[in-house]
């Protein structure tokens, strides 16, 4: 992985990475995960195939969780309990849900929140109301016909609880 180029400085409380590879994007979940917590909420955001799961299968590695993390995209969340004393892993996909916090309700990510980590792809505009604290990681890839496998991020803390987060760390 490599900083951001110079002529692309991140915003305050934000980290700009370039990941090479699906082996690299695993390696920056595993060291994400050693930034969260219990009642962090992080939302994914990136086009198909940009490495969403792959990141959070590197999240669940990280933070010790049972189970093999794949995309919960036909079953919309999967909770991985923790195989140690950390946080389970919620890993959701609203890719398929159309609206906003109300369609996410029967999810009880509001009470899964504060003893997990939740990881939602697709989550832009469904699940901000959750709480004011949340790390939002915008994956960026070349589209069309390529297999190029840089992907280009933004890695922004949101809320108090992000504040003072050094999430330069991630930048290996």
């Amino acid at each position: 992985m490599e900083a951001p180029a110079p002529h692309s400085p991140a915003e305050p409380g934000s980290v700009q990475i370039v990941v090479t590879s699906p082996e690299q994007m695993r390696e920056l979940g595993r060291r994400l995960a050693k930034l969260l917590r219990a009642g962090d909420l992080v939302m994914l955001s990136g086009e198909l195939g940009a490495g969403k799961t792959t990141l959070t299968r590197g999240l669940g590695e990280g933070l010790g969780v049972r189970g093999a993390v794949t995309s919960p995209t036909f079953v919309i969340a999967r909770v991985h309990p923790s195989l140690g004393d950390g946080p389970p892993l919620v890993h959701v996909d609203a890719y398929r849900l159309s609206g906003g916090l109300d369609e996410m309700e029967d999810l009880d990510l509001d009470v899964s929140l504060p003893e997990s980590v939740v990881v939602v792809e697709w989550g832009e505009g469904k699940v901000e109301e959750l709480t004011e604290d949340r790390l939002q990681v915008v994956i960026h890839r070349a589209v069309g016909d390529t297999t190029d496998e840089v992907r280009q991020m933004t890695i922004t803390g949101v809320g108090e609880r992000w504040a003072s987060a050094d999430l330069s760390l991630l930048v290996a």
